[in-house]
């Protein structure tokens, strides 16, 4: 490889992985690279950032994939992620693989998807489009969701204003069990 491609590519890795330069918080944290043409493999790679209403998320992988001449874009391997929602709980993501643009901070995860919630719900889908900054999730695949109090499975799911909003549709059935609903003496 020519000595310019070689000092263009550890520039291009440097400007985008280094995790901090004088207080300048970069989008991620190297791990251990592995260099095939244009494509760069990095492992354990972390990215954390805030959303609009300055809540944090955080995405790790166990590998990430990314062209050098894309530099937007990477393909993640076994991911899990963490955001804080507006409610100040916690939801946990993971999947098997996802698409993560930088600039857009879209997130879309395919495959063994599950986000489970500190409030005590859990959703598993097979794909989902999250929008990691609106704070917005869509799948247009079946979802199933664990309620407190029962169960939902639709062909289609919207999450918008950070969980304040959810919309199933496409054939919803949902099976709830009146034992587990609080009542306003259980509430007390």
């Amino acid at each position: 490889m020519p000595v310019a491609i070689v000092a263009a590519l550890i520039i291009v890795v440097a400007a985008n992985y280094v995790p901090t330069v004088g207080g300048l918080r970069l989008p991620g944290e190297l791990g251990k690279l592995v260099i095939n043409g244009t494509k760069v493999t990095m492992q354990q790679p972390r990215l954390t950032g805030f959303t609009l209403d300055s809540r944090p998320y955080e995405f790790t992988a166990k590998s990430a994939d990314q062209d050098i001449t894309k530099l937007d874009f990477m393909k993640l391997h076994q991911i899990q992620a963490k955001i804080e929602m507006e409610d100040k709980s916690i939801v946990n993501i993971s999947a098997n693989t996802g698409d993560y643009d930088m600039k857009s901070e879209m997130l879309i995860l395919h495959d063994n998807i599950r986000l489970v919630s500190t409030t005590g719900y859990e959703a598993r889908l097979s794909e989902a489009a999250i929008d990691v900054h609106k704070g917005t999730v869509l799948s247009e695949k079946p979802v199933w969701v664990k309620l407190v109090n029962g169960v939902i499975n639709a062909k289609r799911l919207e999450v918008l204003n950070s969980g304040e909003v959810i919309r199933f549709g496409g054939g919803v059935a949902m099976t709830v069990q009146p034992d587990q609903i609080p009542t306003q003496a259980g509430d007390r």
